[in-house]
């Protein structure tokens, strides 16, 4: 078997400095994440990053990050035999698939999974809302300004925290009573995780104020150089506006502080309705597309 260990914090440097290899990979890559949500594994395996994970109640292998990645991916499949688990590769690029055609032809059912795909967007567009496609988006940010001509955009600091983590009640309570049967678990002990970890996982965050009183918040991290991962964000639900306006200044605030910043990756819909429409909405510049791939061997589908 691999010896997959949890994520430390000690190995942030040396993981980012792995990933800084490999442009345009989701934001499941990202090491704020992996450490941040559930039971996520990773190993180090000749000179590769093998990576375990659970989705969906599922152990499922994220794509290996590496340059000869023939003796990890041999390892994987031995790895999933010995735990009497199917062998299920997620998180692949169409190069990803080609890769394991190419290495092992008709040994893999491959599925695109529309539900995770990444939505990346120009930050330069999103910080300024310019154009006829932004119109509805102006709107609302205008129409939040003028019933908080007063507001104030600051960061998330240790000082403030208390007062997001309220807020952060605030909006479960809000959502759980509209719908009970919504299933906050695993958010809501990641975003308190993230809170308490911010500084040591490099992240960053804002907050809308007005009055004393917290309307929306923003977190997230660098993927690379040039694509910010914005993880997470939450507006009151009775604030019309507030979420064009944590949006619009969050981008503002990391094209300013990042010069070579060009993209947004605002993460996947999950294959939620309305959470798709909402990121469409955005008119996403393009997307990084994934599939799985099963080992037909094992006779299970994804």
């Amino acid at each position: 078997m691999i010896d997959f260990q949890p994520l430390e914090l000690s190995q942030k440097e040396r993981y980012a400095d792995f990933l800084s290899h490999f442009e345009n990979r989701g934001c499941e890559y990202n090491f704020s994440n992996l450490y941040l949500w559930g039971r996520q594994r990773i190993a180090f395996h000749e000179g590769n990053l093998a990576f375990f994970s659970q989705f969906n109640r599922k152990s499922v292998y994220p794509f290996p990050l590496g340059k000869d990645l023939k003796p990890t991916l041999d390892a994987i499949i031995h790895d999933a035999r010995v735990r009497g688990i199917p062998c299920r590769l997620t998180s692949l690029s169409q190069d990803d698939c080609a890769l394991l055609e190419r290495l092992y032809p008709g040994k893999f059912r491959y599925h695109i999974d529309r539900d995770g795909y990444d939505y990346i967007y120009s930050a330069s567009e999103l910080a300024e809302l310019k154009g006829r496609k932004f119109q509805r988006k102006r709107n609302h940010f205008n129409r939040f300004r003028q019933n908080h001509p007063n507001y104030t955009v600051e960061p998330i600091t240790d000082a403030n925290t208390p007062d997001v983590e309220q807020l952060l009640e605030v909006w479960y309570t809000q959502r759980l009573a509209a719908n009970p049967h919504l299933d906050f678990h695993m958010e809501r002990a990641a975003i308190t995780k993230a809170l308490r970890c911010r500084t040591e996982l490099g992240m960053e965050g804002l907050v809308l104020v007005d009055e004393g009183r917290m309307i929306a918040m923003t977190l997230g991290s660098p993927l690379s150089d040039t694509t910010f991962d914005v993880q997470f964000e939450k507006a009151l639900e009775d604030e019309d506006g507030a979420y064009p306006a944590i949006n619009c200044a969050f981008a503002r605030y990391l094209s300013q502080k990042y010069p070579r910043l060009q993209w947004l990756n605002r993460e996947d819909d999950l294959g939620l309705e309305g959470l798709r429409k909402a990121k469409l909405s955005y008119f996403p510049d393009h997307f990084i597309e994934k599939s799985w791939a099963c080992l037909l061997e094992d006779g299970y589908d994804y």
